[in-house]
C-alpha cells in the first residue's frame, strides 16, 4: 500500500507572520520530524494568494494580507523547508483552504495502487480540516488520518473543535 503525506500550508505567514501563532511555531519541530520519518510520497500544499488578495471573497472576509505569492510569507517555514527539501516532495498551489487537484494528483500517484492518506500542518481548523473533509469524500474508503501533534488551529480551542469534527466524519486523529 502506498502512503501519502499532505503537509498542508506549513508557510511563514501562517507560523511566524502575518496569521502566525505560538501554537504553529511550537508544532514545528513535529512536523519536521514527521517529515523526516515518513516513508512514503510527500506532497506541500501552498495558500496561494496574489496582488489582488484584498478584492477576493476571502480577503473580505479575513482582512489580512498573507501567502501572496513570491513573498517571504509564501515562503515555507525553514525547519520544514529543509525537512522537505531532504526527502522530497511535491508542491500543490492552492487558492483556497481545500485543493480540488489534491484528490486528482494523489489518484494519479497511486497508479492503481491502494493507498493511505495523512495530513499534518496549518491550521487545523481551516485548511486542514477542508482537505481532510474533501479527500474522505472523493475516497471514502481510503484511510485518511491526521496526527494532532503536527497541527495547530487559529486557537486551541478550534484546533480541538476541527479534530472533533473530523472524527465525527471518520478521519482517523492520532
Amino acid at each position: 500500500m502506498k502512503k501519502f503525506l499532505i503537509v498542508v500550508d506549513m508557510q511563514k505567514d501562517f507560523v511566524d507572520g502575518a496569521l502566525g501563532s505560538k501554537e504553529a511555531c511550537a508544532i514545528v519541530p513535529a512536523a519536521a520530524e514527521k517529515i523526516r520519518n515518513f516513508d512514503g510520497e510527500i506532497f506541500a500544499t501552498f495558500d496561494t494568494h496574489f496582488a489582488n488578495y484584498m478584492d477576493t471573497a476571502e480577503g473580505k472576509k479575513l482582512p489580512v494580507p498573507h501567502c501572496i505569492k513570491n513573498t517571504d510569507g509564501w515562503q515555507l517555514d525553514a525547519q520544514i523547508a529543509a525537512a522537505l527539501g531532504e526527502k522530497g516532495y511535491t508542491p500543490v498551489e492552492k487558492h483556497t483552504f481545500g485543493s480540488s487537484d489534491l484528490p486528482r494528483i494523489l489518484f494519479r500517484a497511486a497508479d492503481g495502487e491502494d493507498f493511505s492518506i495523512e495530513l499534518i500542518g496549518l491550521c487545523t481548523d481551516i485548511c486542514v480540516v477542508s482537505n481532510a473533509l474533501l479527500l474522505k469524500a472523493i475516497f471514502p474508503e481510503v484511510p485518511i488520518a491526521v496526527d494532532a501533534a503536527c497541527c495547530a488551529g487559529v486557537t486551541p480551542e478550534k484546533h480541538e473543535a476541527a479534530l472533533e469534527t473530523m472524527r465525527s466524519c471518520q478521519i482517523d486523529v492520532n
